[in-house]
């Protein structure tokens, strides 16, 4: 494949601009980390809603990009060797567009695969229990008369956010001073657990005085700001 035009999602997506990278997402925890990624850094791109209302994951043009028909995804039409670089999951996402800019990954190897062992642990943790959570307490779960299953995630959650609180004791960020990838990937999550799920009484979120002072320092960011509404649901 040589061109944008190669792709099949660009026929349901055509690009406007086929030299910027593009992105196909939803402003949701995970969606969102390709996006403020992108703002932070100020590689040029083009953004396009994958509406989960109308199934577009599901569509057969975007699972020809993503066959794990998820969001986020991206094409580099400038990838490596100056060809074009199609990509799905969001930390893949993360550490190329980290590696593209020579930015937010630290250059030192050891803090640099660091960082990544904290970006796994959003991946691998944060993500999903707090994803449970949110199915358990404001979605379709909440109905079930059993709430072992509600609690169990509740604790595991807890437990998780205790790990990021000492963590994050007596530094600003994740790996310390330094902004990177783990923090970009880890708070759109738990900014989603305290707000849309309304879950921040369920785990106390009030005993993780650490994590809430991070969590404020990051929305405040004005790339954050304005990723976490990228691409616009319309």
């Amino acid at each position: 494949m040589h061109a944008l035009t190669d792709f099949p999602v660009n026929d349901k997506w055509p690009a406007r601009h086929p030299d910027r990278i593009q992105l196909y997402s939803l402003p949701t925890p995970n969606g969102v980390k390709a996006s403020i990624m992108l703002e932070e850094t100020g590689l040029p791109y083009e953004h396009h809603l994958v509406s989960f209302d109308t199934n577009d994951q599901m569509s057969p043009e975007f699972l020809a990009l993503n066959p794990n028909n998820k969001i986020p995804a991206i094409i580099d039409p400038n990838g490596p060797g100056g060809k074009p670089l199609p990509l799905f999951e969001s930390g893949a996402i993360l550490i190329y567009l980290a590696d593209k800019s020579g930015r937010f990954l630290p250059k030192d190897e050891a803090q640099r695969y660091q960082t990544i062992q904290w970006l796994m642990f959003q991946m691998g943790g944060v993500g999903p229990m707090f994803g449970q959570v949110g199915f358990f307490h404001r979605f379709a779960g909440k109905e079930y008369e059993d709430k072992r299953p509600r609690d169990r995630y509740i604790a595991e959650s807890r437990r998780l956010l205790s790990v990021l609180d000492r963590q994050l004791d007596g530094r600003p960020w994740i790996m310390g001073d330094e902004y990177t990838i783990a923090d970009m990937a880890t708070f759109p999550w738990i900014r989603n657990l305290v707000g849309f799920y309304d879950a921040g009484d369920l785990v106390g979120f009030d005993d993780f005085t650490h994590v809430a002072k991070s969590l404020e320092a990051f929305v405040a960011r004005p790339a954050v700001e304005k990723g976490l509404n990228i691409p616009p649901r319309g």
